[in-house]
């Protein structure tokens, strides 16, 4: 089954339970326990810990072992691990089993991992970003990036001991993304920049996420934070370096409203961003 909801209906839900939580509340609640329909509905933490843990075991992998026919689930259990403890970051199969081997001293072989991370994006648990070459024009083959299809489910299984807030916005914006039914990808820009020895060396920078919406093409970066100059650069470096005129969009933590820079790049705090699908299509006239 799919566990997908955007975020507008859980925010909109919330707002209305007896408890009369406040949008904020009801994101800083998202962040910890997700967007499944029942945990949204549990009336304390502790009953939506509960419901959350006891869906994991008794439902998503029991189905993946009786479904697929696996004589346990211990590998399935460790692979699951480490995904959602990397949520957001750059890996592949072979990647993971030297992570297996190094952190829990168990070694499946490739292919095993690969029919793994097949059955848990078939059972909704994870979904795949592949890496898209702006200027190339092409998708890179390896690493790619795994999401979890809900942070609740995910935050649940690691006890809540990985709540990095930075990490978890990430992984909604994504969600929401393709609940509101985007193509969403890992952008991958090159520049050249000073190294070490002072010669110029071409790098790879990162941007979060290049969307397409049907009509056109967004690049979104997700900050929690720019605290200073300092940061605004270095959040918006890969953007600029992109040198193209497609809409360009930093998503911040808060309730920041939209608005945009000299250079052209616009700012929007998470709250408007999941609450306002119309943010997606805004132009820049159109906030003058």
């Amino acid at each position: 089954m799919s566990i997908k909801k955007g975020t507008i209906w859980y925010l909109t839900a919330n707002s209305i339970l007896p408890s009369g939580l406040s949008e904020y509340q009801a994101w800083n609640r998202y962040l910890v326990y997700g967007g499944m329909p029942e945990a949204a509905n549990k009336t304390s933490d502790a009953a939506r810990r509960d419901y959350l843990s006891g869906l994991f075991k008794t439902l998503y992998f029991k189905d993946i072992v009786e479904h697929n026919n696996l004589k346990n689930d211990y590998v399935l259990g460790l692979l699951t691990d480490v995904l959602f403890s990397s949520i957001g970051s750059l890996t592949n199969p072979t990647r993971i089993v030297k992570t297996l081997l190094t952190e829990q001293g168990v070694k499946p072989d490739v292919h095993t991992v690969q029919q793994y991370l097949k059955f848990l994006s078939e059972a909704y648990l994870f979904s795949k970003a592949e890496r898209y070459d702006v200027k190339g024009r092409r998708y890179l083959q390896y690493p790619s990036k795994w999401y979890a299809e809900d942070v609740g489910l995910r935050n649940a299984r690691l006890n809540y001991r990985q709540t990095e807030r930075t990490h978890l916005m990430e992984n909604i914006i994504y969600n929401e993304l393709v609940a509101r039914g985007c193509n969403v990808d890992v952008g991958v820009v090159e520049a050249k920049v000073s190294g070490k020895s002072g010669k110029r060396e071409l790098r790879q920078y990162e941007i979060d996420f290049v969307v397409n919406t049907g009509f056109e093409k967004l690049y979104i970066q997700c900050a929690l934070e720019i605290p200073d100059v300092g940061k605004l650069s270095q959040e918006t470096f890969s953007l600029r370096k992109t040198r193209d005129s497609f809409r360009k969009l930093v998503v911040v933590g808060g309730d920041q409203p939209l608005y945009a820079n000299d250079e052209g790049i616009s700012f929007v705090g998470i709250i408007p961003f999941l609450l306002d699908k119309t943010i997606l299509s805004t132009t820049l006239s159109e906030m003058r």
